[in-house]
This record gives C-alpha cells, structure tokens and sequence, in this order.
C-alpha cells in the first residue's frame, strides 16, 4: 500500500510543478520519487494477511513484478526527458499519464479484490488510450487512439461482465474467498463461464491471438514513447495479473481449458513470428514480436504451481531488452515522419554504440546466448517439459528460429549498408537516450549472467 501511496503523491506532485514553471525538474523529481516507490515497496514486507479493508494483498510475486514495473517506468521517463522536448509545456501531463499507467499496474498486481483489479486495469487502460492519440498533428496517432480506445473498452467490458457472472456464483469480490470456493464441488457454471470472460478480456490486453489485431495499428500509429510504455510495462502487467488470476481459479478450470490454452500459446507464437517477416515498419515488426513472446509467457499458464519464477525471469528479460532497443529507435528515427527499417542503414558506422546496443536487444529477444533472452526461453521449454509437452517445447524451438530472421534483417541493414547518400545522415546525439540504452542492456546481460539474481527472488 506503501507504494501506491508515494505514486499517487508523486503523479499529484508532477502536475503541480506544471503550475510553477518548473518543467526543468519534473523528468529528475520524477525518477528520484521512482526510486522512492522502490525503497517503499522493498521496506513492505510480504505477509499473508490483507491490508486496506482486504483490498490489497502483498505477496512476493506481487513485490517484485511491482518493483520491475517501476525500473521499467524510470527507463520510459528517462526518456521522456528528450523526447517530448519539442512539447516541453505538455512534458507534466505525459510523465504524471505514464505514473498513473504504473499505478494501474501495480493495483492490477497486487489486489485482492475484484474491484481494485478493475480500478488498476482502467487507470491503466485510459492512461494508455489517451498517450496514444497524444499527437494531435498527426491522423495516425488520432487513429490509434481511437481504435485502441474502442478495442479496449470491449475487452474492459468482457472483464467485468466476468466478473459480475464470478460474483453472481460466489457472492463475493475477494479473490482468495473466491479461490476457496472454486475448489468445493458442484460448483455454479456461471464461475467458470465468468472466468473464461475475464481471461478472454485479459488476452486482448496481452494481445494474444486471436485478440491481437489493434496491437500493430496501434503502436505504429502512436507516438513511439507511448509504443514503448504498451510493449513492455502494459503487456507485462497484463500478463503478471493474468497468471495470478489463473492460479487462483485453478480448481474450476476444466480440462479443455488447459487444450485451449495450449492451442492459442501456438497461435500466437505463429502469428507474431510469420507476420512480422514481411514488416518493413520497425514498429510493426516489434508489435509482431510482442505478440509472439505474448505466446512464450502464455507456456506459464500450463504449469502455473511452478511457473511464477520463470514468468518473473521472462518478464524482465524481455521488457529490459525491449526498452533498450526502443530507445535505439527511438534515437535513429527522431524527425523521420516513419519508423521504416530501412532508417537503419549504416547505423553501425554512424553509431556504433546504438547499433551493438540494438543488436544485443535484438539477439536477446530470438533467444541468443549468453543474453537473459536465451535462458528465459529455456528455463519455461525445461519447464513445460517436465510437465510432458514435449511438442509444444519443439514449436516453440521452431519459432525462435523463425524471430532470428527478422531480428538479424535489421542486423544486417545496420552494418552492411554502404550507401554513400545515407552515411551522410547524421543521427542526433542525446545522451539521455544513449544511457537508457546502455543502463537496459546491461540489465540485460547480467541478469544473463546471473539468472539466480531473479530465480531466487520468488
């Protein structure tokens, strides 16, 4: 509770600073109160009663998701620090809208009832509709706002029409009451049917398939900060809060559940993969990513006694290595009215360091070692086989062979173009970008090193 009190002071104290001029000190007050939240959430210790009128519940899988999606805000308002300098008077509204997103996640985290799930998922979710059509000037980012505004609030009203149906059998919002009586038998059919509508409403959010279309519409068309925050804070909430939903409602779920799963784990992984081959935006190409790993965090529903550990490695893995390269991007494509691939011809020589930072974000993503991406993978295909889905383990195996195509495309564009015209580009230095870049990949690469950093912690 701790850490939502200091976000909710912070995003409060953001918007004051606007009414006395002091834009100069939001991007640094900010990143210094993040580090706050950080020392309030490590100083709450995890206990197994409730607190705030059982509205919240802290766990150590609740703390330490929390403390990643704060490192993962600090990375996006480090950022924000450049990229929204041509917008310096709107700077407050953006920093505090990405504060309220990582309350939202925290709050869809580590709730206890049903309620406060709900009140984290729209802050979250309306945070996020309205930094995506935060670029007036451009009818994109109009469009996507629009689009995701409309695609999320049907998936939103799944969400809570399942829970209604939850409380309608249980007569409560609690979720560990609500646990208890999912194991009793002859249960009321409206708990699992409600189940199924809020984990239907959940993959929309993750963009699973077949629930996937608006993600690359989407983040092609928002700003690419905004691109940044839903590929990486927003899928990884949505998915912690999915996988604990799913444990608590292990004993209604039947056993065609697990089939279902097993086939959209597939889906997904297939889908993201094969399209994002043909992708010459590297916004969309990096949507089509998502949504494959999307499917690779899905392979912890099927062992979810055992599997929060691994989610937590996978979870961190991925959004560290998705920040680095988006900062990347974000520095190569600044001014250019599209984020084409083809923007990165000659980044090796005209920025080394961006382009081997780029290059590692994007090897740890196919899974290449000895980056966090490669024992992510590894550590849920070891899982999944000690669970007997031997097939599922090879398909999986199969599409990271397929990602490595398309990561190593823009691999190769970047340091074997030899066009005289585009060596002539000059990319603008930020350092801010650079240090983002730099400070994520390093995470990247020691938690690589040392996976025991983040398998010892749940």
């Amino acid at each position: 509770m701790n850490t939502l009190i200091v976000l909710s002071g912070l995003a409060v104290v953001i918007l004051l600073l606007e009414i006395i001029n002091f834009r100069k000190g939001i991007v640094p007050l900010t990143i210094l109160g993040l580090g706050g939240a950080i020392a309030a959430t490590l100083c709450s210790q995890p206990f197994i009663t409730t607190e705030l009128y059982n509205m919240i519940h802290l766990s150590r899988f609740g703390q330490w998701f929390s403390i990643l999606f704060i490192v993962l805000t600090i990375g996006i308002v480090a950022l924000g620090h450049d990229f929204y300098k041509n917008r310096v008077s709107k700077l407050s509204d953006f920093i505090s809208l990405k504060i309220f997103v990582l309350i939202g996640a925290v709050c869809m985290i580590a709730f206890e009832h049903f309620v406060m799930f709900f009140i984290g998922l729209e802050i979250l979710s309306i945070s996020l509709y309205v930094l995506a059509a935060s670029n007036p000037d451009k009818i994109k980012s109009n469009e996507a706002g629009m689009k995701y505004f409309l695609m999320g609030s049907f998936a939103s009203g799944f969400v809570l029409f399942g829970i209604a149906l939850i409380y309608g059998a249980t007569a409560s919002f609690y979720i560990e009451t609500i646990s208890l009586f999912s194991m009793m038998p002859d249960t009321p059919l409206w708990l699992p049917i409600g189940f199924a509508m809020v984990v239907i409403g959940m993959l929309f959010k993750i963009a699973a398939f077949p629930f996937h279309f608006w993600a690359p519409d989407v983040y092609q068309g928002a700003p690419l900060l905004t691109t940044t925050t839903m590929s990486t804070l927003a899928k990884v909430a949505a998915m912690a809060s999915l996988f604990k939903l799913s444990a608590a409602f292990q004993g209604i779920m039947p056993g065609i559940y697990i089939q279902l799963i097993y086939v959209l784990i597939v889906c997904t992984m297939f889908v993201g993969n094969i399209v994002a081959l043909k992708q010459t935006n590297i916004k969309r190409m990096l949507a089509y990513s998502g949504i494959s790993h999307a499917g690779f965090m899905m392979f912890t529903l099927l062992s979810i006694e055992t599997s929060a550990t691994e989610l937590l490695y996978y979870a961190a893995a991925y959004a560290t290595a998705g920040i680095a390269a988006f900062a990347v991007v974000i520095y190569a494509t600044e001014n250019k009215k599209e984020e084409l691939i083809l923007h990165f011809r000659g980044l090796g020589k005209r920025a080394p360091l961006m382009a081997f930072i780029l290059a590692l974000a994007l090897l740890s993503m196919a899974g290449i070692p000895i980056l966090s991406g490669f024992f992510a993978k590894f550590f849920l295909f070891k899982t999944a086989l000690s669970n007997g889905y031997v097939t599922l383990v090879i398909l999986g195996v199969v599409n990271s062979i397929i990602s490595i195509y398309y990561y190593f495309r823009v691999i190769m564009i970047m340091y074997t173009f030899k066009d005289e015209e585009h060596k002539k580009i000059q990319v603008s230095a930020s350092p801010v970008y650079t240090i983002v870049a730099v400070v994520f990949i390093l995470i990247n690469i020691v938690i690589g090193l040392y996976p025991s950093i983040i398998l010892n912690l749940v």
